[in-house]
């Protein structure tokens, strides 16, 4: 079973729903076996053009299961609505998997 990580870019339109967000997603994101790797507005884009968001977030998973499970939970699902309301937002799944060697 391969790991997974979650990568988020997210870019806040508003500052509501971050202090309850972070409250929830520290809770249920440990809650389903996953681990914070990266959570920063430190970053720089060394390719390509665009803007870059205001944070970078990288989640360990155990499994993709485990990753969908955190996503349907419905604890967690008013605060992704809160999110991506108050957000620009964009959320990889990726495995853990190197498919070039």
């Amino acid at each position: 079973m391969s790991i997974y990580y979650s990568v988020l870019e997210v870019t806040p339109t508003s500052q509501d729903w971050i202090p309850a967000y972070l409250a929830a997603s520290n809770r249920l994101v440990t809650k389903h076996g996953g681990q914070n790797i990266a959570r920063t507005s430190n970053h720089e884009r060394l390719e390509g053009n665009g803007e870059s968001p205001a944070l970078r977030i990288i989640i360990q998973w155990p499994s993709r299961q485990a990753a969908l499970n955190f996503m349907q939970d419905p604890e967690y699902v008013p605060h992704l609505e809160a999110r991506t309301a108050g957000s620009i937002s964009h959320h990889a799944l990726i495995e853990g998997l190197d498919a070039l060697a």
